[in-house]
Protein backbone atom coordinates (compact mmCIF):
# COMPACT_ATOMS: atom_id res chain seq x y z
CA UNK A 1 0.00 0.00 0.00
CA UNK A 2 2.84 2.42 0.85
CA UNK A 3 4.43 1.80 -2.55
CA UNK A 4 1.12 2.48 -4.31
CA UNK A 5 0.54 5.73 -2.40
CA UNK A 6 4.12 6.78 -3.06
CA UNK A 7 3.64 6.16 -6.78
CA UNK A 8 0.34 8.09 -6.87
CA UNK A 9 1.92 10.96 -4.91
CA UNK A 10 4.95 11.28 -7.19
CA UNK A 11 3.52 10.35 -10.58
CA UNK A 12 0.03 11.91 -10.73
CA UNK A 13 -1.00 15.54 -10.26
CA UNK A 14 -4.37 14.71 -8.68
CA UNK A 15 -2.81 12.10 -6.40
CA UNK A 16 -0.14 14.54 -5.28
CA UNK A 17 -2.78 17.15 -4.51
CA UNK A 18 -5.09 14.78 -2.61
CA UNK A 19 -2.35 13.14 -0.55
CA UNK A 20 -0.84 16.55 0.27
CA UNK A 21 -4.25 17.72 1.50
CA UNK A 22 -4.68 14.56 3.58
CA UNK A 23 -1.27 15.14 5.16
CA UNK A 24 -2.20 18.76 5.90
CA UNK A 25 -5.49 17.68 7.49
CA UNK A 26 -3.72 15.08 9.62
CA UNK A 27 -1.17 17.66 10.78
CA UNK A 28 -3.99 20.10 11.58
CA UNK A 29 -5.72 17.45 13.69
CA UNK A 30 -2.54 16.43 15.49
CA UNK A 31 -1.31 19.94 16.26
CA UNK A 32 -4.53 21.95 16.64
CA UNK A 33 -7.44 19.66 17.49
CA UNK A 34 -6.13 16.52 19.16
CA UNK A 35 -6.33 16.96 22.97
CA UNK A 36 -3.00 17.94 24.48
CA UNK A 37 -2.82 15.06 26.96
CA UNK A 38 -3.77 12.53 24.28
CA UNK A 39 -1.12 13.95 21.95
CA UNK A 40 1.63 13.64 24.57
CA UNK A 41 0.65 10.18 25.80
CA UNK A 42 0.50 8.88 22.22
CA UNK A 43 3.93 10.38 21.49
CA UNK A 44 5.36 8.65 24.54
CA UNK A 45 3.81 5.30 23.58
CA UNK A 46 5.20 5.62 20.05
CA UNK A 47 8.68 6.27 21.47
CA UNK A 48 8.78 3.60 24.18
CA UNK A 49 6.27 0.98 23.06
CA UNK A 50 4.29 1.23 26.29
CA UNK A 51 1.75 3.51 27.93
CA UNK A 52 2.94 6.31 30.16
CA UNK A 53 2.10 6.29 33.88
CA UNK A 54 1.04 9.88 34.58
CA UNK A 55 -0.76 9.09 37.83
CA UNK A 56 2.49 7.82 39.38
CA UNK A 57 5.39 8.65 37.03
CA UNK A 58 8.64 6.90 37.93
CA UNK A 59 11.09 7.28 35.06
CA UNK A 60 12.86 10.49 34.13
CA UNK A 61 11.12 10.61 30.76
CA UNK A 62 7.71 10.06 32.36
CA UNK A 63 8.36 12.89 34.78
CA UNK A 64 9.42 15.22 31.99
CA UNK A 65 6.13 14.56 30.17
CA UNK A 66 4.27 15.11 33.47
CA UNK A 67 6.04 18.45 33.85
CA UNK A 68 5.05 19.42 30.31
CA UNK A 69 1.41 19.01 31.30
CA UNK A 70 1.27 20.25 34.87
CA UNK A 71 4.23 22.53 35.68
CA UNK A 72 3.49 25.87 34.01
CA UNK A 73 4.34 29.35 35.22
CA UNK A 74 4.95 32.74 33.56
CA UNK A 75 8.61 32.34 34.51
CA UNK A 76 8.82 29.26 32.27
CA UNK A 77 7.70 31.40 29.33
CA UNK A 78 10.17 34.17 30.16
CA UNK A 79 13.06 31.73 30.39
CA UNK A 80 12.15 29.85 27.20
CA UNK A 81 12.21 33.17 25.33
CA UNK A 82 15.78 33.51 24.01
CA UNK A 83 15.51 37.30 24.21
CA UNK A 84 13.59 37.78 27.46
CA UNK A 85 15.79 35.27 29.32
CA UNK A 86 18.69 37.71 29.00
CA UNK A 87 17.13 39.91 31.67
CA UNK A 88 16.55 36.90 33.93
CA UNK A 89 20.23 35.94 33.59
CA UNK A 90 21.30 39.51 34.29
CA UNK A 91 19.19 39.59 37.45
CA UNK A 92 20.24 36.15 38.74
CA UNK A 93 23.96 36.00 37.93
CA UNK A 94 24.91 39.36 36.28
CA UNK A 95 25.20 40.15 32.58
CA UNK A 96 28.86 39.14 32.15
CA UNK A 97 27.74 35.67 31.07
CA UNK A 98 25.41 36.92 28.31
CA UNK A 99 26.48 36.55 24.69
CA UNK A 100 26.80 40.02 23.07
CA UNK A 101 23.62 41.02 21.21
CA UNK A 102 23.94 42.96 17.98
CA UNK A 103 20.35 43.30 16.77
CA UNK A 104 16.79 42.56 17.84
CA UNK A 105 13.88 43.05 15.46
CA UNK A 106 10.37 41.84 14.69
CA UNK A 107 10.79 42.45 10.97
CA UNK A 108 12.76 40.01 8.85
CA UNK A 109 13.35 42.83 6.33
CA UNK A 110 15.85 44.31 8.79
CA UNK A 111 18.13 41.32 8.25
CA UNK A 112 20.29 42.83 5.52
CA UNK A 113 24.10 43.02 5.31
CA UNK A 114 24.24 46.75 6.08
CA UNK A 115 22.52 46.12 9.45
CA UNK A 116 24.79 43.23 10.40
CA UNK A 117 28.30 43.10 11.86
CA UNK A 118 31.47 42.28 9.97
CA UNK A 119 32.50 39.68 12.58
CA UNK A 120 30.96 36.16 12.75
CA UNK A 121 27.45 36.03 14.18
CA UNK A 122 24.35 33.85 14.46
CA UNK A 123 20.80 34.79 13.46
CA UNK A 124 17.92 33.08 15.24
CA UNK A 125 14.39 33.52 16.47
CA UNK A 126 13.55 33.73 20.15
CA UNK A 127 10.40 31.63 20.29
CA UNK A 128 11.27 28.13 19.14
CA UNK A 129 13.80 25.39 19.73
CA UNK A 130 16.96 24.77 17.75
CA UNK A 131 17.82 26.37 14.48
CA UNK A 132 19.95 29.41 13.89
CA UNK A 133 21.89 30.62 10.90
CA UNK A 134 25.65 30.66 11.49
CA UNK A 135 27.38 33.42 9.53
CA UNK A 136 31.15 33.60 9.32
CA UNK A 137 31.23 35.76 6.18
CA UNK A 138 28.07 37.76 5.44
CA UNK A 139 29.12 38.30 1.81
CA UNK A 140 28.65 34.58 1.14
CA UNK A 141 25.08 34.32 2.42
CA UNK A 142 21.88 34.29 0.32
CA UNK A 143 20.08 36.90 2.44
CA UNK A 144 16.88 36.71 0.40
CA UNK A 145 16.63 33.03 1.27
CA UNK A 146 17.45 33.76 4.92
CA UNK A 147 14.71 36.40 5.17
CA UNK A 148 12.22 34.04 3.56
CA UNK A 149 13.05 31.38 6.14
CA UNK A 150 12.83 33.84 9.02
CA UNK A 151 9.45 35.11 7.83
CA UNK A 152 8.15 31.54 7.91
CA UNK A 153 9.63 30.86 11.35
CA UNK A 154 8.16 34.06 12.77
CA UNK A 155 4.68 32.75 11.95
CA UNK A 156 5.35 29.32 13.47
CA UNK A 157 4.25 28.59 17.02
CA UNK A 158 6.54 25.86 18.33
CA UNK A 159 4.01 24.88 21.01
CA UNK A 160 1.65 23.21 18.54
CA UNK A 161 4.22 20.68 17.39
CA UNK A 162 5.76 20.00 20.80
CA UNK A 163 2.99 20.79 23.33
CA UNK A 164 5.65 22.52 25.44
CA UNK A 165 3.42 25.22 26.93
CA UNK A 166 6.21 27.68 27.72
CA UNK A 167 6.61 28.45 24.01
CA UNK A 168 2.92 29.13 23.37
CA UNK A 169 2.75 32.78 24.41
CA UNK A 170 6.21 34.05 23.47
CA UNK A 171 6.07 37.16 21.28
CA UNK A 172 8.31 36.28 18.31
CA UNK A 173 11.35 38.31 17.35
CA UNK A 174 14.66 37.85 15.54
CA UNK A 175 17.96 38.25 17.36
CA UNK A 176 21.51 38.51 16.07
CA UNK A 177 24.24 37.47 18.49
CA UNK A 178 28.00 37.29 18.25
CA UNK A 179 29.14 33.83 17.17
CA UNK A 180 31.39 32.33 19.81
CA UNK A 181 34.61 30.97 18.31
CA UNK A 182 37.60 29.71 20.25
CA UNK A 183 41.25 30.47 19.46
CA UNK A 184 41.23 27.75 16.80
CA UNK A 185 38.20 29.30 15.10
CA UNK A 186 35.86 26.52 16.21
CA UNK A 187 32.54 26.70 18.02
CA UNK A 188 33.32 25.74 21.65
CA UNK A 189 32.00 22.61 23.34
CA UNK A 190 28.40 22.84 24.50
CA UNK A 191 27.97 21.87 28.17
CA UNK A 192 24.41 21.07 29.19
CA UNK A 193 23.88 20.90 32.94
CA UNK A 194 20.79 18.93 33.99
CA UNK A 195 19.46 20.15 37.33
CA UNK A 196 16.96 18.25 39.50
CA UNK A 197 15.23 20.30 42.20
CA UNK A 198 17.98 22.92 42.12
CA UNK A 199 20.94 20.52 42.17
CA UNK A 200 23.19 19.43 39.31
CA UNK A 201 22.74 15.74 38.59
CA UNK A 202 24.11 15.05 35.13
CA UNK A 203 26.25 16.85 32.57
CA UNK A 204 25.88 16.41 28.84
CA UNK A 205 28.74 17.45 26.56
CA UNK A 206 27.99 17.94 22.89
CA UNK A 207 31.06 17.60 20.69
CA UNK A 208 31.15 18.92 17.11
CA UNK A 209 27.39 19.31 17.11
CA UNK A 210 27.39 21.17 13.79
CA UNK A 211 29.25 18.41 11.96
CA UNK A 212 28.50 14.85 10.86
CA UNK A 213 30.61 13.61 13.79
CA UNK A 214 28.34 14.83 16.56
CA UNK A 215 29.04 12.96 19.79
CA UNK A 216 27.40 13.31 23.19
CA UNK A 217 29.14 12.28 26.41
CA UNK A 218 27.55 12.04 29.85
CA UNK A 219 29.29 12.87 33.15
CA UNK A 220 28.36 13.30 36.79
CA UNK A 221 29.22 16.50 38.71
CA UNK A 222 32.60 15.00 39.67
CA UNK A 223 33.37 14.62 35.95
CA UNK A 224 33.19 10.83 36.00
CA UNK A 225 31.77 9.18 32.89
CA UNK A 226 28.22 7.90 33.37
CA UNK A 227 27.29 4.33 32.32
CA UNK A 228 24.25 5.39 30.27
CA UNK A 229 23.40 7.39 27.18
CA UNK A 230 20.31 9.46 26.47
CA UNK A 231 19.85 9.16 22.74
CA UNK A 232 18.79 12.02 20.53
CA UNK A 233 17.59 11.61 16.98
CA UNK A 234 19.41 13.52 14.29
CA UNK A 235 18.86 14.12 10.61
CA UNK A 236 18.83 11.05 8.36
CA UNK A 237 17.91 8.78 11.28
CA UNK A 238 21.28 8.98 13.03
CA UNK A 239 21.60 9.04 16.79
CA UNK A 240 23.98 10.98 18.96
CA UNK A 241 26.36 8.43 20.48
CA UNK A 242 28.98 8.89 23.22
CA UNK A 243 32.55 9.32 22.04
CA UNK A 244 35.23 6.76 22.89
CA UNK A 245 37.48 9.67 23.78
CA UNK A 246 37.21 11.50 27.07
CA UNK A 247 36.49 15.20 27.21
CA UNK A 248 38.95 17.05 29.40
CA UNK A 249 37.40 18.36 32.59
CA UNK A 250 36.77 22.08 32.01
CA UNK A 251 38.52 24.48 34.35
CA UNK A 252 35.21 26.32 34.67
CA UNK A 253 33.30 23.22 35.89
CA UNK A 254 32.78 24.40 39.47
CA UNK A 255 31.68 27.81 38.23
CA UNK A 256 29.25 26.16 35.82
CA UNK A 257 27.79 24.02 38.59
CA UNK A 258 27.41 26.94 41.01
CA UNK A 259 25.76 29.16 38.39
CA UNK A 260 23.51 26.37 37.11
CA UNK A 261 22.20 25.66 40.60
CA UNK A 262 21.52 29.36 41.05
CA UNK A 263 19.57 29.52 37.78
CA UNK A 264 17.68 26.29 38.46
CA UNK A 265 16.49 27.06 41.99
CA UNK A 266 13.03 28.17 40.73
CA UNK A 267 12.38 24.98 38.78
CA UNK A 268 11.80 21.27 39.37
CA UNK A 269 13.83 20.25 36.33
CA UNK A 270 15.82 22.38 33.92
CA UNK A 271 18.80 22.00 31.64
CA UNK A 272 21.21 24.93 31.76
CA UNK A 273 23.42 25.28 28.68
CA UNK A 274 26.89 26.83 28.69
CA UNK A 275 29.74 27.56 26.33
CA UNK A 276 33.31 27.60 27.64
CA UNK A 277 35.20 29.98 25.38
CA UNK A 278 38.86 29.53 26.23
CA UNK A 279 38.11 29.67 29.95
CA UNK A 280 35.32 32.27 29.86
CA UNK A 281 31.75 31.10 30.37
CA UNK A 282 28.80 32.20 28.28
CA UNK A 283 25.18 31.27 28.96
CA UNK A 284 23.40 29.39 26.17
CA UNK A 285 19.77 28.74 27.11
CA UNK A 286 17.38 27.11 29.58
CA UNK A 287 15.53 23.99 28.43
CA UNK A 288 12.71 22.53 30.50
CA UNK A 289 11.91 19.28 28.68
CA UNK A 290 15.03 17.64 27.26
CA UNK A 291 14.08 15.93 23.98
CA UNK A 292 10.44 16.23 25.03
CA UNK A 293 10.70 13.26 27.38
CA UNK A 294 10.55 11.01 24.31
CA UNK A 295 14.07 9.64 23.95
CA UNK A 296 15.20 6.37 25.56
CA UNK A 297 17.88 6.24 28.22
CA UNK A 298 20.08 3.20 27.64
CA UNK A 299 20.44 0.91 29.58
CA UNK A 300 16.73 1.28 30.31
CA UNK A 301 17.09 0.85 34.09
CA UNK A 302 18.74 4.26 34.35
CA UNK A 303 15.55 5.96 33.21
CA UNK A 304 13.98 4.93 36.52
CA UNK A 305 17.17 5.39 38.56
CA UNK A 306 17.40 8.99 37.40
CA UNK A 307 13.66 9.48 37.71
CA UNK A 308 13.79 8.67 41.43
CA UNK A 309 15.98 11.73 41.95
CA UNK A 310 13.31 14.22 40.88
CA UNK A 311 10.61 15.29 43.32
CA UNK A 312 7.64 16.59 41.37
CA UNK A 313 5.72 19.67 42.52
CA UNK A 314 2.06 19.52 43.42
CA UNK A 315 -0.14 19.17 40.38
CA UNK A 316 -1.56 22.45 39.10
CA UNK A 317 -4.33 22.96 36.62
CA UNK A 318 -3.26 23.54 33.01
CA UNK A 319 -2.65 27.10 31.85
CA UNK A 320 -3.93 28.47 28.54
Amino acid sequence: MKKILKYIYKKTIIGNYLITKLIDLNRFYLFRIKPEKKYLTDEFENSFGRKINLSNPKTLNEKIVWLKLYDRTPLHTTCADKYAVREYIKTKITDKYIIPLYLKTKNEKDIVPDNLPDYPFIVKTNHDSGGGIIVRDKSKIDWKKVRKGLKKRMKHNYYYGSKEWQYKNIEPCIIVEKLLLNKKGNIPFDYKIHCFNGKVNMIQVDIDRDSDNHYRNWYNPKWEREPYKWTSLKDKGKTTEPSDEEVEKPKTLEEMITLSEKLSEDFCYVRVDWYDLDGKLYFGELTFHHDGGNRPIIPEKYDEILGRKIILPKKESSSS
